[in-house]
């Protein structure tokens, strides 16, 4: 279809009876657009021409031309209008034309779809297409319409509508850009040449698929003497090998993008890339001083901080981390050097205790090393290095030092006399003016002051007599001090060891006691004794067993040594008879291996029992065999039921005798007094008789009114019946012995807090020698008819004043109601 490929057409088919198209074409080699016209001229209603579009000035005859037959239809290729027209004229696009159209101005030609009536614009008698506005590409690349050929008159549609596109043609009116710029890349220092660092990209809006518009090459501006970057590619790489962070630790690039390939009158853009150089360890870590100076107290704890030092390392992040270690050996075992994880820094701290007297100064060499070696870079020296530290140990006051320092073991024999020397304890002070020491012990250790010590020797002596059995060991506490200081003190263990002496005898085990039977055979082993001593001989216990000497003619018993410090008790004849005797009493005698040799005696208890056929132990009562022989089984039942029926009957007595005691008991406390003057409240007189039973206070003996004597107010009135007896010579009754008696009670009973209340009745025994009453209960002497005056019970105080009412003479209102 097109006679030469650098051009572009765009081609119609017949479709009833017209087509006519204007061809847009561009030649790739920077030559002039040219537009053009096809004519399509229906031969025959089946026929299509096809016709390229030739450059402008080349004439028709010359236009090359294929005919074909295909069906009918529209055929559309696209138009193309070129971008950023900047003519004052509409730009003429292309034409549209119908067969049928003669050139009267019949046929009215339209267009519609994307930018119809504003961005295009249509003749509508000729079909010419003009654009009205400047178009940008690369806001948008084409649009598509739709075409359609009219009646002017009926405005009936002459030909079916169809869509046809108008392309936007590209030119180089964009410059590249770096959309993602500025850059920020890194690489490792000492990196080689070639090393890949990172990749840019730009970007051109112009149209990749037509000319150079969009092909982008790079170049580095500034920054080339360290970097370079790929042409086509955009990756940056190094320039050089010997990039130091240390140096420098960054780099500023200039990388320019230009289209066109490059070309003269290509655009361009540039952007900023940033290259940072990330540390390797390439560096050894480096002390300032080859020498540090400290000075620390003799007497600083173990794990006391002495100073601080730090290594260098021009490197950064883990590549400075570093670990300390001290290299000489007497510094080792004198001090200890340990990494401050934060800072980096070697802490050196005290690892045995310092001592100003034995060395003043101490020479440590402390070395640095790198954790995180590179191998790459070992061949750049030791990633080491070394310092001394030179500590120097300052004197201060100690206290004093005990020889042994761990404590001292002492014996001493348990049967020493008292003020025996024990031991002696040895301090002195660790200091150049070695000031003399004493010596103390310190009683909370010895609370019952055994031992002594000298102050100033430190010579211990016994102050009491030791006892191994009661204390093997004794263990005290000596204090040293300085004479002229006392706050110096140290201190020490004693543990003094009680040696043993023979001085117990050796007794036996238990209280031992065997059984035999009445049949037993001589020489029957019927039993084996062991012995204890409290006493611990340094060659082992070894006893001897004899028989006591009270019964070394005795002919029942033998005694065996078994030589393992036990001896064995054996029958010397044959048949026991229990109902002669039935208990047999061995003295043994034991001794010791000394020395001296100690003994003692102790006794074997043996009794003698009844066993059955196979020697089973049946009983070893002696009395339990005579009655067993002489009464049946039936005969002990009864016997055990008679004692049960006693015992009953003994339990029954019992009981009944507290019983009775009871009923007695009981009795007693009905007593009349008791029952009368037991009350808590005052009642309402004679006349509540439901209260109290008041015939209990009634009597039949008359009281009349007396008056009182010459002798003074202090008579009261008595009973008329005493009034009228007489003594001695016939003058009236004395009765003050009784009212001395009365008045002294009254007061013990007011004064004491004990006495029953106020509202009692006071039994009094006393009635003095010769007294004419029978009795002075006014109880007795309450009548209705009484003329006697009580009234003088008021005046015998609160104790007496309830009683006082009960015989006060009846008021005139009262004895109205």
């Amino acid at each position: 279809y097109l006679p030469q490929p650098q051009s572009r057409g765009a081609f119609l088919k017949q479709s009833g009876g017209w087509v006519e198209s204007l061809i847009l074409n561009e030649f790739l080699t920077s030559a002039p657009l040219t537009l053009g016209i096809l004519q399509c001229c229906g031969w025959l209603s089946a026929q299509t021409v096809r016709t390229s579009v030739g450059m402008m000035g080349r004439r028709p005859a010359q236009w090359p031309m294929s005919h074909e037959r295909v069906k009918r239809g529209w055929v559309w290729n696209q138009f193309f209008v070129v971008e950023e027209y900047t003519g004052t004229e509409p730009l003429y696009v292309g034409k549209i034309h119908s067969d049928s159209d003669e050139g009267d101005g019949s046929i009215k030609y339209t267009i519609s779809g994307e930018g119809a009536g504003t961005v295009f614009i249509i003749d509508e008698v000729t079909g010419d297409i003009h654009a009205t506005e400047r178009l940008d590409r690369e806001e948008k690349t084409f649009y598509t319409l739709r075409a359609q050929a009219r009646d002017r008159q009926t405005d009936a549609p002459l030909e079916p509508e169809s869509e046809f596109v108008i392309k936007v043609q590209d030119i180089n009116d964009s410059e590249p850009k770096f959309l993602e710029g500025p850059y920020i890349g890194s690489v490792a220092e000492l990196s080689p040449i070639g090393t890949s660092v990172m990749k840019v990209m730009a970007s051109d809006a112009d149209d990749p698929n037509y000319g150079s518009s969009a092909r982008i090459v790079y170049s580095v501006l500034e920054g080339e003497r360290f970097f370079t970057v790929d042409r086509q590619a955009g990756v940056i790489r190094t320039a050089v090998a010997d990039l130091d962070r240390e140096t420098q630790d960054r780099y500023e690039l200039v990388v320019k993008a230009t289209d066109m390939a490059g070309q003269m009158g290509g655009l361009s853009g540039s952007t900023t890339v940033t290259i940072v150089i990330t540390d390797v360890n390439d560096n050894p870590p480096r002390f300032p001083q080859k020498m540090y100076q400290f000075s620390v107290s003799e007497g600083a704890a173990v794990g006391t901080s002495i100073g601080r030092v730090i290594a260098t390392d021009a490197d950064m992040g883990e590549n400075t981390d570093m670990s300390y270690l001290i290299k000489d050996e007497e510094g080792g075992e004198l001090f200890r050097v340990s990494t401050d994880g934060d800072t980096q820094e070697a802490v050196i701290t005290i690892k045995k205790s310092l001592d100003f007297e034995n060395k003043r100064t101490h020479n440590v060499v402390v070395e640095a090393v790198n954790k995180h070696v590179d191998p790459r870079f070992v061949d750049l020296g030791s990633f080491r290095d070394q310092t001394i530290m030179r500590v120097s140990v300052s004197d201060v006051d100690e206290p004093p030092i005990f020889i042994p320092p761990t404590g001292t073991i002492m014996e001493v024999q348990e049967d020493v006399h008292l003020g025996a020397l024990v031991g002696i304890v040895t301090a002195k002070d660790p200091d150049m003016d070695n000031v003399p020491i004493r010596f103390s012990i310190d009683r909370n250790t010895d609370q019952e002051q055994i031992f002594n010590i000298d102050p100033v020797t430190g010579a211990i002596t016994l102050g009491k007599i030791l006892d191994r059995e009661t204390a093997g060991w004794h263990n005290i506490t000596v204090t040293a001090v300085e004479a002229d200081n006392q706050s110096m003190a140290s201190q020490t263990a004693v543990s003094i060891r009680i040696l043993d002496v023979n001085d117990n005898p050796p007794e036996l085990a238990t209280p031992y006691e065997a059984s035999i039977c009445e049949d037993a055979k001589p020489g029957q082993l019927i039993h084996t004794i062991s012995v204890v001593d409290r006493d611990e001989p340094q060659s082992g216990h070894r006893f001897y067993f004899t028989l006591a000497p009270e019964a070394s003619n005795n002919r029942h018993f033998t005694l065996w040594d078994i030589k393992d410090n036990t001896a064995g008790i054996r029958t010397q004849r044959s048949g026991f008879n229990r109902r002669e005797q039935n208990v047999y009493l061995l003295p043994i005698l034991v001794v010791d291996s000394g020395p001296p040799a100690l003994s003692s005696t102790g006794t074997l208890t043996i009794h003698v029992c009844g066993c059955d056929t196979d020697g089973a132990i049946q009983s070893c009562n002696a009395t339990a065999y005579v009655m067993s022989a002489a009464l049946s089984p039936g005969a002990l039942i009864a016997l055990l039921v008679c004692i049960l029926i006693l015992i009953v009957l003994v339990l029954l007595i019992l009981t009944l005798k507290r019983h009775r005691k009871g009923q007695r008991m009981s009795e007693d406390e009905e007593d009349m007094r008791d029952n009368v003057i037991k009350y808590n409240d005052e009642g309402g007189g004679e006349q509540d008789t439901q209260a109290y039973d008041m015939s209990a206070l009634r009597s039949l003996y008359d009281f009349p009114e007396v008056k009182n004597s010459d002798s003074g107010p202090d008579l009261h009135p008595v009973p008329q019946w005493i009034q009228n007896r007489v003594v001695g010579d016939g003058g009236p009754a004395d009765f003050t012995v009784f009212k001395g008696y009365i008045r002294k009670k009254v007061e013990q009973a007011d004064a004491d807090l004990s006495v029953p209340p106020y509202d009692s009745f006071q039994t009094y025994a006393f009635e003095g020698s010769s007294s004419p009453a029978l009795s002075l209960s006014s109880i007795r002497t309450l009548s209705t008819t009484s003329e006697q005056d009580f009234s003088y019970l008021s005046d015998w105080g609160p104790r007496f004043r309830q009683l006082a009412g009960y015989y006060a003479p009846a008021q005139p209102e009262e004895e109205g109601s």
